[in-house]
């Protein structure tokens, strides 16, 4: 199942590479002086995908040494230094045991009394995993990682879950030796009916057998989304993000729902503009709420624990560290000095809320 999906979406990919350029030039008619036909070197810019054969894949290389560096800098503030944090997102390391990577079928999937289905119990297809940790991540900084830290992260994770050692270096061409010892690589099927028919192996038989109920059925549907009040402002106001040109139009996340007025989230006596735009900048707004805590602590706890150390706070937002607000790490920032000493002045000086 898993290899069929891989497949199904590089075909959707690639429609939608078409859909792309052939979109662009419908635009160039329709909307004339607006934009411009994107180059072929920038529609290159977008085909980053890797296909489970691995064709895609760009040339670099990583050690599990240097995946470790990168992880704790970069990543672990949300997975947990081994991996295993699932107090932000799902664990991506555990389960698995040195018969898994000798079998290739992961035995605890099988065991409804095990507590969690991680990552690298689920994938089949490692490329799967370059791929979204290439497109996708760290989270509040997407395609900001190298061509090589990609690499190291990934032999990292690899490492921790036991399919390659201490000292292997993770490259194009090393990745299909590590595919070979994936712990669930056998474990996709294509012996469903997703699609219609037997070209992908699999039966008459529909996968569900639902028979469509015709009765009360609604007059309107209305589909929306809702981000959390928490994260609202984390990206500023997102319909000022959109393009004038097209459908979709975005809506005022500053809005409290179900009322007309703007609402900004309150903030330990408010931050000036400039700073509310560093913390925009800098992404910082992602892990940190004015008012609550997200990832990180509220800044209003922030500034009440370190009211005037304007130098300690620099470094603080500098260096990164942990323990002191609990035992998810807080990375490393490349903010310019002079715009982390805004922050901390701003905090310094906030005390009082």
């Amino acid at each position: 199942m898993y290899k069929s999906l891989d497949s199904a979406m590089n075909t959707l990919k690639f429609s939608l590479l078409i859909l792309v350029c052939t979109s662009t030039a419908q635009a160039q008619q329709n909307f004339q002086g607006i934009g411009r036909a994107a180059t072929p070197a920038e529609v290159a810019k977008w085909d980053i995908d890797v296909r489970p054969d691995f064709k895609g894949l760009p040339k670099g290389e990583g050690t599990v040494a240097q995946g470790q560096d990168v992880w704790e800098a970069k990543c672990a503030s949300c997975h947990g230094i081994f991996g295993e944090s699932n107090e932000v997102f799902n664990p991506l390391v555990g389960g698995v045991v040195a018969e898994d990577v000798k079998t290739g079928r992961v035995a605890k999937l099988n065991d409804k009394s095990f507590p969690a289905r991680t990552t690298f119990m689920k994938a089949a297809s490692l490329s799967t995993v370059w791929d979204y940790i290439n497109r996708a991540m760290p989270w509040n900084a997407p395609k900001s990682l190298s061509t090589n830290e990609v690499y190291a992260v990934t032999a990292y994770l690899l490492n921790l879950s036991g399919v390659v050692d201490d000292n292997f270096v993770l490259n194009e061409k090393t990745i299909v030796q590590a595919q070979t010892r994936m712990p669930n690589r056998d474990g996709m099927t294509t012996q469903h009916n997703l699609w219609p028919g037997k070209e992908l192996g699999g039966t008459s038989m529909p996968d569900t057998a639902n028979i469509a109920c015709m009765n009360n059925c609604a007059t309107e549907v209305k589909v929306t989304s809702m981000l959390p009040d928490f994260a609202r402002d984390a990206h500023g106001n997102l319909a000022d993000q959109n393009r004038l040109v097209g459908q979709q139009k975005g809506v005022n996340t500053l809005r409290v729902s179900g009322t007309t007025a703007a609402k900004p989230t309150p903030a330990p006596k408010g931050p000036p503009e400039a700073v509310l735009g560093l913390l925009h900048a800098n992404n910082c707004l992602s892990c940190h709420g004015l008012d609550k805590k997200v990832v990180g602590p509220a800044f209003i706890d922030v500034a009440g624990k370190y009211p005037g150390k304007v130098d300690y706070l620099v470094n603080k937002i500098i260096t990164g560290g942990s323990g002191v607000w609990g035992a998810i790490p807080m990375p490393a920032q490349t903010l310019k000095p002079a715009d982390a000493k805004a922050i901390a002045e701003w905090l310094a000086a906030s005390h009082k809320p």
